[in-house]
């Protein structure tokens, strides 16, 4: 289950990406600045309602977003969390017209699975002056940029099979 986050969902978020931050996977987030941005976020979670995942879409303007602070809880990769919360996001900046999102990540394999392409950080002059330059990774960062052109390409719509005629 995937639904937009909510400020009792804050602490969780704050604790996933934290922990992340503590191995160097991820940069660290105030508490602070995740209220102040909760609306941007998405979790994921199971019917009891558990946060296990989030990300969140950060807007630059009318044409750019960033996905962040993707992350799922520790002993949950691999089931499909990370992915399905990128599908959500992506299809959260479509809905907005934008025309192009993108990623900085130490695991970058994972965006290019998804459809995302590596490309020059310096493509996205935004994040470089707000965000990179304040951090104090910026001159020995390990990230690398991802980004998606958007519209996506349609993807062909599953076809059902036929049942096989049988004679009698």
């Amino acid at each position: 289950m995937i639904r937009k986050a909510e400020l009792r969902d804050v602490p969780v978020i704050f604790e996933m990406i934290n922990h992340y931050a503590a191995e160097k996977i991820m940069l660290p987030r105030p508490l602070t600045d995740l209220y102040e941005s909760v609306r941007e976020f998405l979790v994921a979670g199971d019917e009891e309602a558990q946060v296990a995942g989030c990300g969140a879409l950060k807007f630059y303007n009318a044409e750019l977003a960033e996905i962040r602070s993707l992350c799922v809880a520790p002993g949950t990769q691999h089931r499909g969390m990370g992915r399905a919360l990128t599908e959500r996001l992506l299809l959260e900046a479509e809905s907005y017209g934008l025309k192009t999102v993108f990623a900085l990540t130490t695991t970058p394999e994972f965006f290019l699975k998804c459809g995302f392409r590596e490309t020059a950080r310096e493509r996205f002059p935004m994040k470089v002056w707000r965000d990179c330059l304040r951090c104090d990774r910026y001159f020995h960062c390990s990230e690398k940029t991802v980004c998606l052109d958007l519209p996506r390409p349609a993807r062909p719509a599953k076809t059902q099979l036929e049942p096989a005629e049988v004679s009698a």
